[in-house]
């Protein structure tokens, strides 16, 4: 029996190369990432920033997010609006030169076919948007803005105060499922810090 990597190693054509690598996902390093972030959350908090447990954990996807976009998930006022919609944005913009387009669910929901052709997008508070209605046909944009980044491979970050059980319930398993197959998940958890 030969090896199928003998034979495409031995091969003098590179036609096939391109059709056989579809990875068009957005990838992304950055270089010093726990400071990049840590500069990046005092610069818009200020200074009553303080570093959370679950920060180590977004400085590693920022670090190296292997194609994958980021679902943070938990409790309020833990700053996963502040990362996801301000911090995370300006780091693709400055260090990486691409643009994250950032909205709220509701207005995801209000703009669905603007927003849904966008390569990288953010989106906060998934799970309080209601149900779209387009000419009658009621329509859940999360879900279909989930499908699309499937097939279309876009990198998505979305933050939520929903736990998983609460995400199942709103959109379903198959969405929940490959929302764990695009995103890093990290969940917040802990006491809010709002007004400290």
């Amino acid at each position: 029996m030969v090896s199928i990597d003998k034979i495409i190693a031995n091969s003098t054509s590179q036609i096939w190369d391109g059709v056989w690598n579809n990875d068009d996902r957005v990838y992304i390093k950055t270089l010093d990432a726990r400071s990049v972030l840590a500069r990046g959350i005092r610069h818009f908090v200020g200074e009553k920033a303080v570093w959370l447990p679950e920060y180590e954990q977004v400085a590693e996807w920022l670090s190296d997010n292997k194609g994958l976009g980021l679902l943070c998930a938990g409790d309020c006022g833990r700053g996963k609006s502040v990362i996801c919609q301000k911090v995370i944005p300006v780091i693709f913009q400055f260090i990486h030169k691409k643009i994250m387009n950032t909205c709220t669910a509701i207005e995801l929901n209000a703009l669905f076919d603007e927003y849904k052709q966008y390569k990288i997008l953010s989106v906060d508070d998934i799970g309080t948007e209601p149900v779209a209605n387009r000419y009658g046909e009621k329509h859940n944009v999360v879900q279909e803005l989930v499908d699309l980044a499937e097939r279309k491979q876009k990198l998505l970050v979305f933050s939520t105060n929903m736990n998983e059980r609460q995400l199942k319930e709103i959109y379903d398993i198959r969405t929940v499922d490959r929302l764990r197959a695009l995103t890093k998940p990290i969940i917040f958890n802990g006491k809010s810090l709002r007004g400290q």
